[in-house]
C-alpha cells in the first residue's frame, strides 16, 4: 500500500481500507511478528521467561497495561517499545485535532467535515513515531493537562459562547486517541487526577467541564508505578487499578551473567586507547549492585538501580583511561585499584537506612566495593573461613608472613605499568599463590590476580589498608595495631 497516493477518505474506499481499534492492531501485529520469528523487546534481558510472556499475553487480551516495579528494571523502556507493535502508517482526518478515523470520526470537527465533503474528505497518515505520547505523573499535573478545558481566549477570539463544544481545549489524552499512551510514576498522579481517568478507561468517554461529550477515545494505556511510591508520595486509587487490565511485577537481574550482559549494551564508552578487561573486573562491578540489594545500610524498599552497574563501569573505564593518558601510555588492562575509583558511581544511586546515613555514603560505597572484591576473590581461590582450623597450614601463609616481615606495600592508583608490576613481582608468594590456583593466567592479566588476592585478603580482614590520597597502603593485619 502506497500510502502517498491514497489523499481521501474515497481513496481508502476504493482500497477496502479496514479500520481497527489500536489494542487490535498491536494484538494482530503481535501474532504476525511471533509467527514469522522476530525477536520483540530487543535489548531488554532477563525477562525472558517473566515479564515478556506476561506483557505478551496482555497484549492478546487488549488490556491497559501497569508495570510496578523499582526503579531501574526497563519499565519504561519496554512501553517505548510497544509502539514496534503498532501499524507503520494509519490515515487521520486532515487538520483532526484528536487524530479522527475517516471510517468512525469522533470529533464535531470530523464529522461535519465529512458530512460536507463525503468522499472527498481529505486525509492525512500517521506514522507510528508520531503515535506515542509520554507524561511523567507528577503533583502539578493536572486535569485540564490530561483530558483538556475551557479555552475563553480561543471563545473570544471565535465569537462564541462558553457553552460552545468549539471552545474546548484538549488534553494530552484525546490528542493520544488511537495513539499509546504512557504514563510513568502513576501513583505521584493526585487522587483526584486519577478519577479523572476513570471514565476514559472504562467506556473511552471524556468529560470536560460539564460538556456531555460523546468522544470514545481509543487510547491503549500503559502506566508505571514503583512500590516505594505507594508509601512515599501517594497511591494508585483502587478503582482505578480496578480498570488496569493487567499490572506486570518486574525485577532486577537473577544471575550475573544477565547483568553484565546489560551493563556490557547499556555503558557508553569511546575512546582510541585499547583498554584490556578482564572478566573478573566485570564480575566486581556486577557484584557491587547485588551487595548493594542485600545490604543492611541500604534501603532495599526503594532498590539499586541496574544504572548503579553501568556508571560503574563507565567510571573504572575513565580511571584507567586518565591513568594511561598521563603515563604516556597507549594500551593497557584495568587493575583492581581502577575499581576502588567508583565510589562517585554509586554514593548517588543506593538510599541509604538509619545506619547507612550514619555511616555515611562514601563509607557504604567502599564497604559495597570491598565485599564484592571479596565475594570474586572466592571464586578463584580458596574460601578462608573454610581453612581457619586451629593448626592447619592455610595457602596464604607464607602471603601473611611476607607483609609481616617487610615494609609496607604502597599501590599508587596512577603508577604506570613498569613501577606497577615492579611492586607486585618483589611479593614471591603471591607468584606461587597463583601457579597453584590459576595457572592458565598470563602476561597483564596476572597482574590483575595479584592485585585481586591482595585486596581479597584486605576484604577479609587478614591484610590492613590505608588510604592516603591515590594511594593504597597493605600491610600486615596486626602491625596496624602497634603504629
Amino acid at each position: 500500500m502506497n500510502v502517498s497516493e491514497l489523499k481521501t477518505l474515497g481513496d481508502l474506499k476504493k482500497i477496502n481500507y479496514q479500520s481497527k481499534s489500536i489494542k487490535k492492531e498491536m494484538r494482530e501485529n503481535l501474532i504476525r511478528l511471533t509467527r514469522s520469528g522476530k525477536e520483540l523487546f530487543e535489548g531488554i534481558k532477563g525477562y525472558e521467561y517473566s515479564v515478556i510472556p506476561q506483557l505478551k499475553q496482555a497484549i492478546l487480551a487488549e488490556h491497559n497495561i501497569n508495570f510496578l516495579g523499582l526503579r531501574g528494571q526497563a519499565k519504561t523502556r519496554m512501553a517505548r517499545q510497544m509502539i514496534e507493535l503498532l501499524d507503520e502508517y494509519i490515515p487521520i482526518v486532515s487538520g483532526s485535532e484528536i487524530n479522527d478515523d475517516p471510517f468512525q470520526p469522533i470529533s464535531d470537527f470530523a464529522k461535519t467535515k465529512i458530512n460536507e465533503l463525503g468522499e472527498q474528505t481529505p486525509i492525512e497518515w500517521l506514522h507510528r513515531s508520531e503515535r506515542f505520547f509520554e507524561k511523567l505523573a507528577t503533583p502539578d499535573v493536572s486535569v485540564a493537562d490530561l483530558i483538556g478545558d475551557v479555552d475563553p481566549i480561543k471563545a473570544a477570539n471565535l465569537k462564541l459562547a462558553l457553552s460552545d463544544p468549539e471552545v474546548i481545549h484538549y488534553g494530552m489524552v484525546p490528542r493520544a486517541n488511537r495513539c499509546l499512551f504512557v504514563i510513568n510514576e502513576l501513583p505521584d498522579l493526585q487522587a483526584r487526577i486519577q478519577v479523572s481517568l476513570f471514565s476514559i478507561l472504562q467506556e473511552g468517554e471524556v468529560q470536560i467541564r460539564g460538556f456531555k461529550l460523546n468522544l470514545p477515545l481509543d487510547v491503549a494505556f500503559v502506566f508505571t508505578a514503583n512500590p516505594e511510591d505507594y508509601t512515599n508520595r501517594g497511591s494508585i486509587v483502587t478503582p482505578l487499578k480496578d480498570r488496569i487490565g493487567s499490572q506486570i511485577v518486574t525485577h532486577y537481574p537473577k544471575d550475573m551473567e544477565t547483568a553484565k550482559a546489560i551493563t556490557a549494551q547499556e555503558a557508553k564508552w569511546n575512546s582510541t586507547i585499547n583498554i584490556n578487561i578482564p572478566e573478573p573486573a566485570r564480575d566486581i562491578i556486577e557484584s557491587i549492585g547485588f551487595q548493594a540489594r542485600k545490604s543492611e545500610y541500604v534501603d532495599a524498599k526503594s532498590g539499586v538501580s541496574a544504572r548503579l552497574s553501568i556508571s560503574a563501569f563507565e567510571h573504572m573505564m575513565s580511571h584507567a583511561e586518565l591513568r594511561l593518558i598521563e603515563n604516556g601510555e597507549q594500551e593497557g588492562t584495568i587493575r583492581v585499584s581502577d575499581i576502588l575509583a567508583v565510589v562517585p558511581a554509586i554514593t548517588g544511586k543506593v538510599e541509604l537506612v538509619y545506619e547507612g546515613e550514619n555511616e555515611g555514603p562514601v563509607f557504604v560505597a567502599e564497604h559495597l566495593i570491598e565485599h564484592a572484591i571479596k565475594q570474586i576473590f572466592e571464586d578463584y581461590f580458596p574460601k578462608i573461613e573454610k581453612l581457619e582450623k586451629k593448626g592447619v597450614e592455610t595457602p596464604y601463609d607464607h602471603l601473611y608472613t611476607w607483609f609481616y616481615e617487610n615494609d609496607a606495600l604502597e599501590l599508587h592508583d596512577n603508577a604506570d605499568d613498569a613501577y606497577y608490576h615492579q611492586i607486585l613481582d618483589q611479593i614471591k608468594p603471591l607468584e606461587q599463590l597463583l601457579n597453584k590456583y590459576t595457572p592458565e593466567v598470563e602476561g597483564d592479566l596476572k597482574y590483575f590476580f595479584k592485585e585481586l588476592v591482595i585486596f581479597g585478603l584486605v576484604a577479609s580482614q587478614k591484610l590492613s589498608k590505608g588510604r592516603f590520597e591515590n594511594t593504597s597502603t597493605i600491610n600486615d593485619l596486626y602491625s596496624s595495631y602497634f603504629s
